[in-house]
């Protein structure tokens, strides 16, 4: 492995530098140039207690605001008539409940979903629809019989069908 030089600082003290020459804080800097936005900075990455309560305070008004959201969407499901499986029913009010819970994300640019918008459909789901089944027919394996003849006609089809390529070809040589 080569070794790596040493160049003097302008104060006197000695900095590492790389095989190539360049300083290793320097290539620090450059990487961390490379990571950071434009716009960030080392000081914007450090939380402060006032962040950390600007942030607090941000979440408790995201949260007050998704209980809106939960006061409308349960408002209009009570005055479904508890026909809450048929999608055609329901599907208004769901759908303005997640617009409702995406676009108080977006305005607190918060992702979707979140924690909290989670906890939400996770409520609505228990509630409403825990007794909704799907009522689709459940498949069956068909008759031992059937399922017989389904597999055994396409391996007799082969050999025949094999036999009259053969046939028809050595009949094309004939005539060429």
């Amino acid at each position: 492995m080569a070794s790596l030089r040493v160049e003097s600082a302008a104060a006197g003290r000695r900095l590492r530098a790389t095989r190539a020459g360049r300083p290793t804080a320097l290539r620090l800097l450059l990487l961390l140039g490379a990571v950071l936005k434009p716009q960030e900075s080392l000081a914007q990455l450090l939380t402060t207690p006032d962040n950390l309560d600007s942030e607090r305070k941000v979440m408790e008004s995201y949260k007050e605001k998704v209980q809106d959201c939960w006061q409308n969407y349960t408002n209009d499901m009570d005055s479904i008539e508890k026909d809450w499986c048929d999608w055609a029913i329901i599907s208004r009010p769901y759908s303005l409940l997640q617009y409702c819970l995406e676009t108080l994300a977006e305005d607190f640019d918060l992702g979707f979903p979140n924690p909290w918008a989670e906890r939400i459909i996770i409520e609505t789901h228990q509630i409403h629809f825990a007794n909704c089944t799907l009522l689709e027919p459940t498949f069956s394996d068909p008759p031992e019989g059937v399922l017989l003849a389904l597999i055994i006609a396409p391996i007799c089809l082969i050999p025949f069908l094999v036999t009259l390529v053969v046939w028809k070809s050595k009949d094309s040589e004939a005539h060429a």
